[in-house]
C-alpha cells in the first residue's frame, strides 16, 4: 500500500502514467477536452504560489533578472525552435504546435528545480515572473504574426492569456495569505502534478492514432524538442560559465532558457489550433521531464565524484 501512495506521489510517475493511459485508454480524452482551460488555470493558480511576492523587492533589483528571463525564454528558445521546426516539420498544424511551444511561458517548475540543482532561486522567481508578464503580450502577437493569424482572432488569445495567466496570477496572491495557505501548502503538488498529468492524457488521448500510425512524424518532433533542450541548454550553459563564472546563476538561466510549461503548450495548442498541434505539445513534457531527470542525475555524480 505504501508503495502505491509513493508511486501515486512521485511526479515523474504521474506524468509517466498519462502517456501510458493516454496511449492505451486515449479515446476517453474526448469527453474531458472542453475542460481543458479550466484544468490550466487551476494548475497554474496553485503553481504561482510558489512566486512569494516578497521576492519581488527591492524593485531596483528585479528589472534585470526579469528581463533576462524573458530574452531566455522568448527570444533565444524561440528563434531557435522556430527555425528548426520550420526547416524540418512540413505539417502545417504540427508548425503551429511549435510556435505555441516557443511562445510559452516558463514551467514554474524552474522555481524548486532551482533549489534542487543549487541554482539562484530568488533570480530564478524573478526571470519567471517576467517571462510570464511579457507572455500576455508577446505570445498573441508572436503566434498571430508567424502563423499569419491561421484563422484565429487576437481576442481570443487575448481571453486566453487572461484566463490562464493573469487571473491565476491574482488568485495566488490571495492564496498567500496565512490562513488559505495553510490548505494550499498541503495540496499544491497534487493538484499541480495531477493537472499536469490531466492535459497530457488529453493531448496524447486525441492524437493517440497518428503516435500508433505515422512514427517518421514523431522522430521528426523528437529531434526538434532535444535540440531545444538538451542541446541548446547544454550549449548555454558551457558558454555561459566561461563568460559569467557564476554556477549558480548559470544554473537558472539554464533552465530560464529550456522549461517551458507544457499544460500552458497544450491548452493553447488545442484551443487555437485543434488536437493535431498538441502533438508537440505531448512530447515537450516528456523533454522537459527528461531534461530535468539528466540535471538531477548528472548533479547527483558530480556531488558523488567531489566526495
Amino acid at each position: 500500500m505504501n508503495l502505491i501512495l509513493n508511486l501515486v506521489r512521485n511526479r515523474n510517475f504521474v506524468l509517466v502514467l498519462a502517456v501510458i493511459l493516454g496511449l492505451s485508454i486515449g479515446d476517453f480524452a474526448i469527453h474531458i477536452k472542453s475542460y481543458t482551460t479550466y484544468i490550466l488555470a487551476s494548475v497554474m493558480t496553485f503553481s504561482m504560489t510558489n512566486i512569494r511576492t516578497s521576492s519581488l523587492y527591492p524593485l531596483n533589483k528585479i528589472f534585470k533578472p526579469m528581463l533576462t528571463g524573458a530574452v531566455l525564454n522568448y527570444f533565444v528558445y524561440a528563434a531557435i525552435m522556430i527555425c528548426l521546426a520550420y526547416l524540418i516539420i512540413d505539417d502545417k498544424e504540427l508548425f503551429y504546435g511549435f510556435v505555441v511551444i516557443a511562445t510559452t511561458p516558463p514551467g514554474v517548475a524552474i522555481i524548486p528545480f532551482s533549489f534542487i540543482l543549487k541554482g539562484d532561486v530568488e533570480y530564478s522567481i524573478k526571470g519567471v515572473l517576467g517571462a510570464f508578464i511579457c507572455t500576455v503580450f508577446i505570445t498573441p502577437f508572436a503566434v498571430g504574426w508567424i502563423t499569419g493569424n491561421g484563422g484565429i482572432n487576437s481576442l481570443d488569445l487575448f481571453i486566453l492569456m487572461a484566463k490562464t495567466i493573469v487571473i491565476p496570477l491574482i488568485i495566488s496572491r490571495l492564496l498567500l495569505h496565512p490562513k488559505p495557505f495553510v490548505f494550499v501548502s498541503k495540496v499544491r503538488g497534487k493538484v499541480v502534478d495531477w493537472g499536469f498529468a490531466l492535459l497530457i492524457f488529453i493531448a496524447v488521448g486525441l492524437n493517440r492514432q497518428v503516435f500508433f500510425s505515422d512514427p517518421a512524424i514523431l522522430l521528426k518532433i523528437a529531434f526538434v524538442l532535444f535540440i531545444s533542450h538538451f542541446i541548446i541548454g547544454l550549449v548555454y550553459e558551457k558558454l555561459a560559465s566561461k563568460i559569467m563564472k557564476d554556477q549558480v546563476k548559470v544554473m537558472s538561466q539554464n533552465l530560464l532558457i529550456t522549461i517551458k510549461s507544457s499544460g500552458f503548450a497544450v491548452v493553447t495548442a488545442l484551443t487555437l489550433f485543434g488536437k493535431k498541434a498538441a502533438i508537440p505539445t505531448a512530447g515537450l513534457a516528456i523533454f522537459v521531464l527528461c531534461y530535468l531527470l539528466y540535471l538531477s542525475f548528472r548533479m547527483e555524480l558530480i556531488s558523488k565524484k567531489r566526495e
